[in-house]
């Protein structure tokens, strides 16, 4: 068998395979969903984005006979640095054949790049953090990511713990259907009266005249409400900015839904309309005119993904997710929403998964970050 040769992406033309590399392993694969291009190239670096004002990275290719057959990125985070002082980088945007050497020499590519850096422990997968998408998909196989959700082949988990990465943590995403809601409103109706009532919130829809504010506002109790939560690393001011102007183009105003106390914004919940389907059908290409047949008719789509609810530390044991998630569901009802996707959710986080389960929500995916720990390391 000829021999692998891993090499850093320096050029255009390596940075055009690294990108491109999805469209050949996952050749006939009905359940992978190609990534929207000019987004893969600002998450790479490969075009400016604010994640890598203060941190790095370096992509490397796995090729075998002139061909390229994996691909790694090696990230220093500099935030969750910042903040955990903990020597740990990152690998991300990890593809692979189903190879055990390729795998091994992409990591060894990985680990040696970021020990350059100082850093010999190694989480992932983080494209290019937490923040983004991240995870390896180890249950739930047998259908399609939702927007901003990862998708892998079973054996890329056997290739990751096979170089003695282990569990960090497992991310969950649940599923909820529409002929769930009538015995859901029966149920919980009552709960979310209550939680209403001590929280004395006032419900509304995002104003799009205010956009910029309910935007900020969403991104702020994001950073505050996911404080405490495993490997958090804040948005900073300049990613909160990237994604606003992201998030104009992609919400539909009525699944945004904001609770207020005293004036005060509290609470936000974000469904945001699974677009995979169509990026499917665009091929990840924005351009010419992807974008016109990615975003027209958002009242068309049948699905949703729950990106987000947050809630300001205050008020999180009040009940106001449970407020904020039954406002949404006769916004869902008017534009024919048939399933809703929670995700992601910390497996540890009980009071997010108490709620999604009262309500009917099952777990159908299951993603995890792996740790390496190098022999001798110390917490």
């Amino acid at each position: 068998m000829a021999a692998i040769e891993i090499r850093p992406v320096r050029s255009w033309g390596q940075r055009r395979q690294f990108i491109a590399l999805p469209w050949t392993l996952y050749q006939g694969d009905p359940n992978w969903i190609p990534p929207l291009i000019s987004n893969q190239r600002e998450l790479l670096n490969y075009t400016r984005h604010p994640f890598y004002d203060e941190s790095k990275i370096q992509t490397f290719l796995a090729y075998r006979d002139g061909q390229p057959v994996g691909r790694i990125a090696a990230i220093v985070n500099a935030e969750h640095l910042k903040r955990y002082n903990d020597g740990r980088g990152f690998f991300g945007f990890f593809e692979c054949i189903d190879d055990q050497s390729v795998a091994h020499a992409l990591f060894d590519a990985a680990r040696d790049w970021l020990a350059g850096h100082g850093l010999k422990r190694i989480r992932g997968p983080a494209n290019p953090s937490m923040n983004y998408e991240c995870g390896l998909l180890i249950e739930g196989f047998d259908s399609p990511a939702t927007f901003m959700m990862t998708y892998n082949p079973p054996y890329h988990a056997s290739l990751v713990e096979s170089y003695g990465f282990r569990k960090g943590r497992d991310l969950l995403a649940y599923i909820g259907y529409r002929d769930q809601l009538p015995e859901l409103e029966e149920r919980l109706g009552p709960l979310a009266d209550q939680a209403q009532r001590r929280c004395e919130a006032d419900i509304r829809p995002l104003n799009l005249k205010k956009f910029r504010e309910d935007v900020r506002l969403f991104l702020d109790l994001y950073n505050a409400s996911l404080d405490i939560n495993w490997g958090f690393v804040p948005l900073t001011d300049r990613e909160l900015t990237k994604l606003a102007a992201s998030l104009r183009m992609l919400l539909i105003p009525e699944l945004t839904i904001i609770a207020e106390s005293e004036g005060r914004g509290v609470g936000v919940i974000i469904g945001l309309p699974d677009y995979n389907p169509r990026i499917k059908e665009i091929n990840g290409r924005l351009f010419p005119f992807g974008f016109l047949r990615l975003l027209s008719r958002k009242k068309d789509f049948k699905r949703i993904r729950v990106l987000s609810i947050n809630v300001a530390p205050e008020f999180q044991r009040w009940g106001l997710g449970l407020v904020l998630m039954r406002a949404l569901v006769p916004k869902a009802r008017e534009i024919s929403i048939e399933e809703a996707e929670f995700s992601w959710v910390d497996e540890e986080n009980d009071l997010a998964r108490l709620g999604l389960e009262k309500g009917g929500a099952k777990i159908y995916k299951t993603y995890r970050m792996y740790d390496y720990e190098p022999a001798g390391a110390t917490s």
